[in-house]
């Protein structure tokens, strides 16, 4: 049942409304009403109101990161002045046909696990609402306690809780216990409930797997992202068993250490005391302490080894399983082909390489208009006529023994400038004269 405590049933936070939930009255009082018993009659309507009221109730359980819910719980936290939703119950029963929810009883009864004991009674429900929910399905409308589940939030709250384990220092052990992982998961489990049902999300992905030994639940997971959890073995108990030494042997050396410092402290305060014989036998008491504590960590180191051989082993088991996968995969791609095929092939090779470079030669040497084309020649013919350019002399004109301008003093140059300025002038003053005569001619 949904029990107040783990609800938390109350009003919804402001922020969880839509803005027409104060503003509204008129489409408010539609969509507290009751939905009408067939869609057919109004499905515009119908699918409104629907939408509205889905779109809430998902919305609210993402934002609480709550994956469970109820009835009740709903119709008190979308109260609204006295008023709760008509139609909540219809909306619910949607919600479980579309798969966006799932009656806890349900998804409890869908998960293929002997272990379900372990969740320390929590998960004995009536057989009668098994019976039932099998019986009828998701056609009723749900009782105001029953549980549901938000699907989509379980599976992604269980992939979290799957990667959060991957990150963290327990994932160098092949088991945890049960209990450790319950502190390790606090942050994303409010309650334990939750949590375990995050497990059985993770042991229906066939992720993890429970058992127990010695009265203590441990959870195996699965190595690796995308690999399924093997079953448990005789490797995984020894291994239990060895952590569980290994944990017992640190306590009782921390605990030896705390006596250690506390003698130490007695035979300190003994001897300022003036009492020798008692700090004596305080240092006495903590060197046995301090040899009891040096054998437990001889005890720890040999225990930590032999786990370290284990984790190591099973890492050679899957190189082992690698090579072997890539002894088989290099078998068939090598499975036609052999030494003579190879060789038959190089010799192939090399002919047509030889046929090529017979091709390249004489395309070199080809012939222009059906004349042979000798470098050597050529060459020889090139240095002749340079040397012959060489040694003809060239046919110019004499070198003039005159200037070529005649030598003329300033004087003589001013003279001639302001004489050639005179005829410019002139001859500037006439054709300006020209046009105008001929323009009065016009007129």
């Amino acid at each position: 049942m949904c029990s107040p405590a783990e609800a938390l049933p109350g009003p919804a936070p402001e922020g969880d409304l839509p803005p027409e939930w104060e503003s509204d009255e008129e489409r408010m009082a539609f969509l507290f009403s009751a939905f009408k018993q067939s869609r057919e009659v109004n499905s515009t309507e119908w699918d409104s109101k629907m939408g509205f009221w889905a779109e809430l109730v998902l919305g609210r359980g993402r934002r609480r990161g709550a994956v469970r819910t109820c009835l009740r719980e709903l119709q008190q936290a979308f109260e609204r002045r006295g008023s709760v939703p008509l139609g909540l119950g219809t909306v619910l029963r949607q919600l479980l046909r579309r798969g966006k929810l799932q009656r806890e009883s349900d998804f409890i009864a869908s998960v293929d696990s002997s272990w379900i004991s372990w969740g320390v009674g929590i998960f004995i429900l009536k057989p009668l609402k098994w019976t039932l929910s099998s019986v009828l399905g998701d056609s009723k409308v749900p009782e105001e306690e029953e549980v549901l589940i938000f699907v989509e939030l379980l599976q992604e709250k269980a992939e979290e809780v799957y990667r959060l384990y991957q990150n963290s220092a327990l994932s160098s052990h092949p088991v945890v216990v049960l209990s450790e992982l319950r502190s390790l998961c606090a942050s994303i489990c409010p309650d334990e409930r939750t949590f375990y049902l995050l497990l059985l999300q993770l042991q229906k992905e066939k992720r993890v797997t429970v058992m127990e030994q010695n009265r203590e639940k441990i959870v195996k997971f699965a190595r690796g992202l995308h690999a399924k959890v093997s079953p448990v073995n005789d490797v995984d108990i020894g291994v239990y068993q060895l952590m569980q030494s290994e944990q017992l042997l640190s306590q009782k050396v921390e605990s030896l250490s705390q006596e250690a410092e506390r003698c130490k402290e007695d035979a300190r305060s003994a001897c300022r005391a003036g009492k020798k014989q008692l700090a004596l036998r305080y240092l006495k008491s903590k060197r046995r302490t301090e040899r009891r504590i040096e054998e437990l960590l001889s005890k720890l180191d040999a225990v930590q080894g032999i786990l370290d051989r284990i984790y190591a082993s099973q890492t050679d088991q899957m190189v082992f399983n690698a090579y072997q996968a890539g002894v088989g995969a290099l078998k068939l791609s090598m499975k036609d082909v052999t030494v003579e095929k190879a060789e038959n092939l190089v010799d192939q090779i090399q002919e047509l390489c030889d046929t090529q470079d017979e091709v390249v030669q004489a395309l070199a040497g080809m012939s222009i208009n059906g004349l042979e084309v000798d470098g050597e020649e050529l060459e020889k013919e090139l240095d002749s006529l340079l040397q012959d350019s060489t040694k003809e002399p060239l046919d110019l004109p004499p070198v003039p023994q005159k200037p070529l301008l005649p030598s003329i003093s300033d004087t003589e140059l001013e003279a001639e400038l302001e004489k050639e300025d005179g005829g410019l002038a002139q001859k500037t003053a006439s054709t300006y004269s020209e046009p105008k005569r001929a323009l009065g001619l016009g007129l």
